[in-house]
């Protein structure tokens, strides 16, 4: 009587292993841009490392509130909510809706270009009105 012969492969776990180290590879390429724009920022960069966490500190240097963070959670207002936070870090480093619509179509070329640029932190956007001030009050009138 002849018993299966039973042949174990290996193949399983290194492509496992394959996926985990592309994957922290990927990882690393998309942090190191957060990491240098948060030290711009007057902010450490190791909240970078952290995903829910780097978009709070992210809403704290363009001078939004941190509740906003909960927005991210209703299905079409976090897209709405994405392009108003590009916007204002775009106009926190002084560029303008080019550079907005560039970080949202090619996101990691111009996380590196604003992170390894000579982009400078300028604080944070303004909330309102496009990034324009109020005009200023007329003068008072003369009187005779």
């Amino acid at each position: 009587m002849e018993l299966a012969q039973v042949t174990y492969t290996t193949t399983s776990s290194v492509a496992a292993g394959t996926i985990f180290l592309y994957f922290i590879i990927f990882y690393a390429i998309a942090v190191i841009p957060f990491w240098v724009i948060f030290t711009k920022a007057g902010q450490p960069g190791w909240p970078a490392l952290i995903p829910i966490y780097s978009t709070y500190i992210l809403l704290k240097i363009i001078g939004r509130p941190g509740w906003w963070l909960l927005l991210f959670l209703v299905p079409i207002l976090n897209i709405v909510i994405l392009i108003i936070m590009y916007n204002g870090l775009s106009k926190s480093f002084g560029h303008g809706v080019g550079f907005t619509l560039g970080l949202l179509f090619l996101s990691l070329i111009f996380f590196y270009v604003l992170a390894f640029g000579s982009s400078t932190y300028r604080g944070p956007a303004p909330a309102g009105g496009g990034g324009m001030a109020a005009p200023p009050p007329p003068p008072p009138m003369p009187t005779a």
